[in-house]
């Protein structure tokens, strides 16, 4: 039993407290104190599927829900509810901390605004595509975890998952090209991204540094180091064909590399788009007909 005067335990069936001298006799017990502990979301069900445009179904249990970009869905059951905000998460942070946040993912190339997929009157599944030909990866993230991403990479997640600016050094933030700016995605929860192209993935130990055209990164763990540095060689700079800069990724951890890169794919589609003249008449011309 405990003392009610100073919260001594003392032996069951005692009269006075064996710390302060309390009369223990008849002395109601205090209650437990309760202690608050974190709910998990749910293990969600999925399924991805297809080879060079791959999609994602999700089975949703009632209760859950998942959020992902504004365009993002390509079907969903009739029993989902959908509901365009900005993201608010479990916790809601306020109207100022929502629009920071709505503001940082505008930073990130991601929408302001997200699309909330719930099964409040019971299950339901959600299929989401990706918008480019590439891979779709999933990472079950524990409370706490992170993966740093590419920015317009986040393609759905539960509604749990945090999703932040992220910056690694000056050197990253001028010269990174299209590793510029990343994206923090923190669990806990399931996340999926969207990546261009075929996929390498790379453990790098304690200490290994791994040298990567900074458009090739897709994603890393948040163990991982990342920073910028000049290419070495004056013809390397010139002609070399790989830019000034390189990403210096530094272990341990691992990253995943992509093998494409939508700019590169645009830049080799561009001599075999139609072209108009500003008067009129297609040729090697002035003005750029994606029409």
């Amino acid at each position: 039993m405990f003392c009610p005067n100073c919260g001594t335990k003392n032996a069951d069936g005692v009269k006075f407290c064996g710390s302060c001298g309390q009369n223990l006799a008849g002395a109601a017990q205090p209650a437990a104190p309760t202690v608050k502990t974190a709910v998990a979301p749910a293990k969600l069900v999925y399924r991805i599927k297809g080879d060079i445009l791959q999609t994602v179904e999700i089975d949703i249990p009632q209760g859950e829900r998942v959020f992902s970009e504004t365009g993002g869905m390509i079907w969903m059951d009739e029993i989902i509810e959908m509901e365009t905000s900005i993201q608010k998460g479990k916790e809601d942070k306020g109207v100022l901390g929502n629009l920071l946040g709505a503001a940082s993912r505008a930073l990130q190339g991601e929408s302001l605004f997200l699309n909330y997929f719930s099964a409040a009157n019971g299950p339901g599944t959600v299929s989401f595509a990706s918008s480019f030909p590439g891979k779709i990866l999933p990472f079950q993230l524990a409370s706490g975890e992170s993966m740093i991403a590419q920015r317009g990479s986040f393609l759905v997640g539960q509604e749990e998952v945090d999703l932040k600016i992220e910056w690694r050094g000056a050197g990253a933030a001028f010269f990174g090209g299209e590793g510029l700016i990343l994206q923090r995605l923190t669990g806990p929860g399931l996340v999926f991204l969207e990546i261009d192209g075929e996929l390498t993935e790379r453990d790098l130990k304690p200490g290994q540094v791994l040298l990567v055209d900074t458009g090739h990164i897709a994603c890393f763990e948040s163990s991982v180091t990342y920073d910028i540095q000049m290419q070495k060689g004056f013809k390397n700079i010139l002609v070399g064909g790989e830019g000034i800069f390189l990403a210096r990724l530094t272990g341990p951890g691992k990253v995943w590399l992509q093998h494409m890169t939508m700019t590169k794919l645009a830049g080799r589609l561009v001599p075999f788009l139609p072209f108009e003249r500003a008067g009129g008449g297609k040729s090697g011309g002035f003005n750029l007909n994606l029409g």
